[in-house]
């Protein structure tokens, strides 16, 4: 078993792969620590793949992954945290605005200051405002729902004990937000370090705006899942419960007002003419659609607990 695996997602970075791996390697070796490198080709449409290839040939410390098509970064971390055999994981982005200098740092913080996982800092970015505004504020939020003390949730260059790896499964768009998934999993030893952020030499950027949207979303997700996957009845039942209550308070309170006023001789409109009424009548139905929300919910989630599928076209296991 290797000491360390470096994970790299790439996304048609042909240009910089080269230069990427004769960087981790020289790193690495002055350090003097045993790894590997795991590239997962996220259904790159440029010449990435072909490079990958041939850096699996000359150095047979690399495996790599291709997909069929883009899955998204999620998916290619998922698929390599499930094929890394490292004690340590190291994530970095293939665009070379990660420093591989950093790894040596982040390896010695999991393995000898115990942490479960370390989240790098970008306290100095070279991004566009279009980007980093939108990310600070996603960071605000985050800290803010999970508790978690980091600066940048986001920042692609991390390291993992494989416990942790092991036992987080993301998708979507959740890799934002996974010091939060492991924390809720039970991997609350979270440390954060200052990392340097280098200007993008080759290519563009491969997220648009729509990631803000989708990062929310992921947000509101990631967290109702987590909270609640074990016992969605938890969630569903607390609502329908007051819903059901409610319409059913509001009509029995309608009724004993048509009593009473027979019983006095006042006039009193008609149960079903009145707006309450109706009211009434959508919470208890609403709360009776969440109860059976519940109960399937909870019958789907010991059939539905697995990993994801991902379909692979290419893979190339480590050299013996």
């Amino acid at each position: 078993m290797p000491e360390l695996s470096i994970l790299i997602p790439v996304y048609n970075e042909e240009e910089s792969l080269p230069e990427l791996q004769d960087w981790i390697v020289t790193v690495v070796d002055d350090a003097g620590l045993d790894a590997e490198l795991l590239y997962i080709d996220d259904g790159s449409t440029d010449g990435s793949w072909k490079v990958i290839q041939s850096l699996s040939k000359k150095d047979a410390r690399v495996k790599a992954v291709r997909f069929i098509r883009n899955y998204g970064k999620s998916a290619a971390l998922d698929v390599g945290f499930s094929r890394a055999d490292g004690q340590v994981v190291v994530t970095l982005d293939a665009d070379l605005q990660d420093s591989p200098e950093e790894i040596p740092e982040l390896y010695r913080m999991i393995r000898e200051e115990g942490y479960d996982l370390v989240s790098g800092w970008k306290r100095k970015r070279y991004d566009p405002l279009s980007k980093t505004l939108p990310s600070r504020f996603f960071n605000g939020v985050t800290r803010l729902l999970s508790g978690i003390k980091l600066h940048d949730f986001n920042c692609g260059l991390k390291a993992y004990s494989q416990r942790v790896v092991k036992n987080i499964h993301i998708y979507g768009e959740m890799h934002r937000y996974i010091p939060l998934i492991a924390k809720w999993n039970g991997f609350g030893n979270i440390g954060e370090k200052e990392v340097a952020h280098r200007p993008r030499k080759y290519g563009t950027t491969k997220f648009g705006l729509e990631r803000f949207v989708h990062g929310f979303l992921d947000l509101i997700s990631v967290s109702f899942v987590n909270r609640y996957r074990k016992n969605p009845m938890h969630f569903f039942g607390a609502f329908g419960t007051l819903s059901f209550l409610s319409g059913f308070g509001i009509t029995i309170w309608l009724a004993l007002e048509k009593i009473q006023g027979l019983r006095k001789g006042i006039a009193v409109r008609e149960i079903t003419d009145q707006p309450l009424f109706f009211l009434a009548l959508v919470a208890l139905i609403i709360g009776v659609q969440l109860f059976l929300t519940g109960f399937l919910a909870e019958m789907m989630t010991s059939n539905n607990s697995g990993k994801g599928d991902y379909n692979i076209s290419d893979e190339i296991k480590k050299n013996s």
